[in-house]
């Protein structure tokens, strides 16, 4: 500390030498927002995230009959507890 006090007589770097400090974290602290912002953002939606049905599957097919008042509710659990057995999350493929 005594260099600190003394850095008007040349003997120390002074009080500056405590900015070195601040300004890498911030630097740090800047990229890592950066990244988060940009790079990683566009990575939420990786094969993690996506849902287990694709839009073209027969189960997605179902659910949009459904959900656009071409059959009713009976219908759709019907159908899809057979797709179920055949598409579903279960188990892939169909045992015969």
């Amino acid at each position: 500390m005594q260099t600190l006090a003394n850095f008007g007589d040349g003997g120390g770097p002074g009080p500056w030498i405590l900015f070195f400090p601040v300004i890498w974290a911030l630097v740090i602290g800047g990229g890592f927002v950066l990244l988060r912002r940009s790079v990683w953002r566009g990575r939420r939606g990786g094969p993690w995230r996506q849902s287990a049905v694709s839009d073209d599957s027969p189960i997605a097919v179902l659910g949009h009959r459904f959900a656009s008042g071409e059959i009713d509710e009976d219908e759709y659990w019907r159908r899809l507890s057979v797709l179920n057995e055949e598409f579903g999350r279960k188990g892939g493929m169909a045992q015969g």
